[in-house]
């Protein structure tokens, strides 16, 4: 059976400021304390693009490898959760500011489809009630998609750990994935032909080397329901850390 992988890899910048607002971008802040009318949506405000956001984005594409869009657009991207104040998202969703780069790993070289910047979303914390700190609402991401080409764990944790090298280098992120400032998501899917298997997302993951257990899992999951003749639906799935397994959202 073949397994095929590809990976959402959202990075947040170390700009001064947000993506499209003044409020300071720090996430050690007092909560709820770097925010404006920007941030909130507020009826009448303007959104004003950060120029440091699209240096960093540059210096990105370039160490990766991408071809450089000359013509962007930012589109607003409308879902409602609690974790959105405006309702929307403002992001690339058409002309993505970097397309077909690639990161070279040992033997291989990992394709990646696109690079688009956007902004991230309030931090959600779970307790008895779900609180918010708005201070992370705006704060600039680049949003790197791999195409369908990793083939085990093994080779997303090489790829990821490449690529969390480089950036670091490059001095645009702290990349530090317990502060969410680095955040993937896997999609896994197994096929017994030559065409791709039905596709199955795995979120919340905390580490690097945990992207690797859940890829290495969720194809072991998908090839044992496919050896019992069962079908696989595409769903999304969260990784369990304590169990090292995947489950159902």
């Amino acid at each position: 059976m073949k397994p095929t992988i590809g990976i959402e890899v959202h990075v947040e910048l170390k700009s001064m400021a947000k993506v499209f607002s003044l409020s300071k971008n720090n996430f050690n802040d007092e909560e709820n304390t770097n925010i404006n009318v920007i941030d909130l949506g507020y009826p009448g405000v303007l959104p004003r693009l950060n120029k440091g956001v699209i240096d960093d984005a540059l210096k990105a594409c370039l160490a990766l490898n991408f071809n450089i869009n000359r013509l962007m657009h930012f589109d607003r991207k409308n879902y409602f959760y609690p974790d959105l104040p405006k309702g929307y998202q403002i992001t690339q969703q058409d002309t993505p500011i970097g397309y077909d780069g690639y990161v070279e790993i040992e033997n291989k070289k990992i394709y990646l489809e696109r690079m688009h910047i956007e902004e991230d979303t309030c931090k959600s914390l779970h307790t008895t009630d779900t609180l918010l700190n708005f201070n992370r609402a705006g704060v600039p991401l680049l949003e790197i998609v791999t195409k369908p080409c990793i083939s085990s764990g093994k080779e997303a944790v090489e790829y990821l750990e490449k690529l969390r090298e480089t950036l670091l280098y490059l001095g645009i992120s702290d990349v530090k994935i317990e502060e969410g400032s680095m955040r993937c998501d896997v999609n896994v899917s197994v096929s017994d032909t030559d065409e791709l298997g039905t596709k199955v997302e795995v979120k919340n993951i905390g580490s690097i080397s945990n992207v690797g257990v859940a890829i290495d899992y969720e194809i072991q999951r998908q090839e044992e329901l496919l050896a019992n003749g069962e079908v696989i639906i595409e769903q999304t799935r969260r990784f369990d850390d304590k169990t090292k397994t995947t489950i159902l959202m």
